[in-house]
């Protein structure tokens, strides 16, 4: 098959072939059609993410959306032909996406939505599963609590708005001037962080009581913002970005408590990968629904031109997720 290698840190990629996997016990063969191209992949390449385990040389892509083409001893979920998708690879040593065919865990998977595109499809897992996690799994959402996710316009945050409003919840997000149609087509009330402080909009839309749950998307400065706007009593602070060194005392003051979020555990331990395919069945109802959507960046990318994907990553042009096609 080919696939893309990065020989070493910040090395480009590089087209070889290597052999066709063979899927294992517990595992499927994925004839893959689209890799989702995320900030992690970036990072990985760039040798910056040491907590991604990924040892070069290294195939990477984190997210995937593609066919069975072979059923591994034990696996019952999935049959040749099914269509798929999963964040599957491309940390802890696990091959990654950008190549033609992929061995992957079956846990890690769950049958694409019937209302999408493998594109579309490929885009969601690593963003959909971070923002449930921090919803769902830490902060216990229900329906009528009052929501504010920093950063709604981006990656996670764009899921996470979604996931709140179709739980029920009054959803709240901050972005900039330009992201305010976005997020109000999402169904948030939109926050301009540039000309509210988060005293102004705490006051304004919580009569000064605080949020029941805030998802960071961002990290520092709003992390440390996100304490401040936690409802006393009660309030629950998620992030997916706590990696600084922040003071809990605006937390502790209103008896409020914090979760993080690191998605990638299940890949690097073997432990909780189930839970990941679980997560994104749940993805595959809601976009089934018309409760989900992606936000897609229309520019087309190849493995001959995923280096520029990954570029513009960097550059800071991307509108929306990125993704490369595989499959001719």
């Amino acid at each position: 098959m080919q696939a893309l290698v990065v020989e070493g840190p910040g090395a480009p990629f590089r087209a070889i072939r290597l052999p066709k996997p063979v899927a294992g016990k517990g595992q499927v063969l994925v004839r893959i059609l689209a890799s989702g191209v995320n900030p992690l992949d970036t990072k990985i390449r760039a040798g910056k993410a040491d907590h991604a385990r990924h040892p070069f040389p290294a195939v990477l892509g984190l997210d995937l959306a593609g066919v069975v083409e072979a059923v591994g001893e034990g696996v019952d979920r999935f049959e040749v032909g099914d269509a798929v998708f999963g964040m599957t690879g491309g940390v802890g040593g696990l091959q990654g996406s950008l190549a033609e065919y992929a061995a992957v865990d079956a846990d890690l998977l769950a049958a694409q939505p019937k209302t999408v595109t493998a594109r579309q499809a490929a885009a969601l897992p690593l963003i959909f599963i971070t923002a449930w996690e921090g919803l769902v799994d830490r902060a216990r959402l229900q329906a009528g609590q009052t929501v504010l996710v920093h950063g709604g316009a981006g990656g996670v945050g764009h899921i996470a708005v979604q996931i709140a409003v179709s739980l029920g919840a009054r959803v709240f997000a901050t972005g900039s001037a330009r992201q305010r149609s976005t997020i109000e087509g999402f169904g948030a009330t939109f926050i301009d962080y540039a000309t509210m402080s988060v005293d102004d909009y705490v006051r304004e839309y919580t009569a000064s009581e605080g949020f029941d749950v805030v998802y960071d998307t961002v990290g520092g400065a709003v992390l440390d913002a996100s304490f401040k706007a936690a409802r006393t009593y009660g309030g629950h602070v998620v992030s997916c970005l706590g990696w600084g060194t922040h003071s809990l005392a605006p937390l502790s003051f209103r008896a409020a408590t914090y979760s993080g979020v690191f998605t990638l555990m299940p890949m690097l331990t073997g432990k909780g990968r189930t839970h990941h395919g679980e997560i994104l069945v749940q993805a595959a109802k809601l976009m089934d629904a018309g409760k989900l959507s992606v936000l897609l960046d229309p520019r087309v990318f190849t493995l001959e031109s995923a280096l520029d994907a990954h570029l513009a990553i960097e550059a800071g042009t991307a509108r929306g997720k990125l993704v490369v096609d595989i499959a001719r």
